[in-house]
């Protein structure tokens, strides 16, 4: 898995994200969109090592982080025991399609594009769906995507290396407009302790989805779609953006879902 992969590493290679900014962003979402005050439980879906996880713990919410990579909750979980949190988080390595919570919670964000990761049929259907099941009735859903203008534009069929302190990244961009599927071809190279260098070498898969197709699946899986941003700002945005940040909200009861997306 490309994240167990990356795990030690990740961090670095998305040292350009301000998780402040991020997290006051968070936090003024829910200041306009929650009708019943601040939340107090909040779900960080494919929360990686946790960085956002973090972020908004230390502002006094109750968090509970999942992700599908054991090495990168191992990351997140060495980290905390360095920090002092208001609540200890909860851990839980799962897949965003197939989560279990052990109960509901009053928002959730999912954030660095992890939506784009949702490659399969009924994948977006199927995590928008237990979303929403453990979302209390109003409940915040914020997540932000990599836009098709993105795919195009910036990963195409180029490729970029990453290189800091006995560690070397690669990868080769693949992107085919017509499926919006784009493969990343990454091999990485990190140091050893005794100058060598070990390879690795992985192939990660992401889905460019339009605004339209993202609302649609919203509006299946019972939310109210409350706006696609740009720039951490409440400035519309589109598909011409590079980058969406998408606030919705739980409206229940939920609609039922086809059953081959169920059972798929």
């Amino acid at each position: 898995m490309i994240y167990d992969l990356l795990a030690k590493f990740y961090d670095r290679f998305n040292g350009d994200a301000d998780y402040t900014a991020w997290g006051d962003y968070v936090e003024e979402n829910f200041r306009r969109f929650c009708t019943q005050g601040r939340p107090e439980l909040v779900l960080d879906l494919c929360c990686g090592t946790g960085k956002m996880t973090f972020e908004l713990a230390r502002r006094g919410y109750d968090m509970t982080g999942v992700d599908y990579s054991p090495e990168m909750l191992n990351v997140a979980r060495e980290t905390e025991e360095k920090l002092s949190l208001p609540h200890p988080v909860l851990w839980l390595c799962q897949d965003a399609r197939e989560f279990e919570l052990y109960g509901t919670v009053d928002a959730c964000v999912c954030c660095l594009d992890s939506v784009n990761h949702l490659t399969g049929r009924g994948d977006l259907l199927k995590t928008f769906s237990l979303v929403h099941n453990y979302l209390i009735p109003d409940g915040l859903f914020l997540f932000d995507v990599n836009t098709k203008e993105k795919f195009s534009s910036v990963y195409g069929d180029r490729c970029y290396a990453f290189e800091e302190d006995g560690v070397f990244c690669s990868w080769q961009n693949d992107y085919r407009p017509k499926s919006g599927l784009c493969d990343f071809y990454i091999t990485l190279f990190s140091e050893k302790a005794d100058g060598s260098y070990t390879r690795q070498d992985e192939v990660q898969t992401e889905r460019a989805y339009s605004l339209r197709q993202l609302r649609r699946a919203l509006a299946e899986c019972g939310f109210e779609f409350l706006g696609a941003y740009r720039n951490l700002s409440f400035e519309e945005g589109d598909d011409g953006d590079l980058r969406l940040y998408i606030a919705a909200r739980c409206k229940k009861p939920a609609p039922a879902l086809p059953n081959e997306i169920k059972s798929e």
